[in-house]
């Protein structure tokens, strides 16, 4: 009997549920939709964002590459620019060297020429204006010869040189020699060292050769030293402390171009 009331009851509690199921889907709550067509949207949003950006990027790079041609384009002009430049600059200087040498050789050629005419006119005024030497000095080839008529010891001989930018006078190739030799001197002191003993005398001509010819500091010479003097075509050796006059030489100035220009232009005009 207890049984049949329990399945009863069960039953019935079973059709209430039913029944409270059926009124509540009546009042109005229902089970949530499917989500389909949202996340359809959404994903058709991020699909567009996602070809946009492509789209964009495609743009950019587009951008990016034509840029970057131009550039290109501009770079190898100025290179192309500039090694032409460069050329033309190497061609330039390589010109200018050119013209420097031939300007120098030139400039070299009229220095010849005007020493060698200066030197003409010289032999005819010993005192012409275009002279490379001081006043009263006597000039052969590149140098000029002092004479001083002085009763000097030798080292104020050698003072005496020194004062005018010149040293006695050495003999050491034949043409100086010559030029002395023309010149007659007697009692002239020299430029040979001094030394100790009394020396021989010897002719002249054996002086080219010679490694006397003075070259150390002579701030310590006494009065037994002895030094070398020209006498005639003859070198003898006195005391050093003993009075002789003196030729002095030094290189000579270059000739000046426009001192012959102005003469001859005189000359013309006389």
């Amino acid at each position: 009997m207890s049984e049949e009331v329990t399945y009863a009851d069960l039953k019935f509690q079973d059709s209430s549920e039913m029944e409270n199921i059926k009124e509540f889907d009546q009042v109005g709550v229902k089970a949530p939709p499917a989500p389909s067509h949202v996340w359809r949207q959404r994903a058709l949003a991020l699909i567009l964002l996602c070809l946009l950006l492509l789209i964009g990027l495609g743009v950019l790079g587009s951008m990016f590459y034509l840029t970057l041609k131009i550039e290109m384009e501009k770079l190898e002009k100025l290179q192309n620019f500039k090694d032409k430049l460069q050329n033309n600059v190497s061609l330039q200087l390589t010109y200018n060297m050119d013209s420097l040498k031939e300007i120098r050789n030139l400039s070299s050629t009229l220095q010849e020429m005007a020493t060698k005419l200066c030197y003409e006119l010289y032999q005819k005024e010993p005192e012409h204006k275009c002279k490379p030497c001081p006043e009263k000095w006597m000039w052969h080839e590149d140098r000029c010869y002092g004479e001083f008529k002085k009763y000097e010891t030798w080292k104020q001989s050698d003072l005496i040189c020194s004062i005018h930018n010149a040293s006695l006078v050495k003999i050491k190739n034949k043409s100086v020699l010559e030029f002395i030799k023309s010149k007659k001197f007697y009692g002239y002191w020299l430029g040979l060292s001094p030394s100790k003993d009394r020396k021989p005398t010897e002719h002249l001509d054996k002086t080219i050769i010679s490694s006397d010819w003075f070259t150390r500091n002579t701030s310590d010479l006494n009065g037994g030293m002895h030094c070398g003097y020209i006498y005639g075509s003859y070198v003898s050796y006195d005391l050093c402390s003993n009075e002789k006059n003196a030729i002095c030489e030094k290189l000579d100035n270059p000739v000046k171009i426009e001192s012959i220009l102005m003469n001859e232009e005189s000359n013309g005009r006389m």
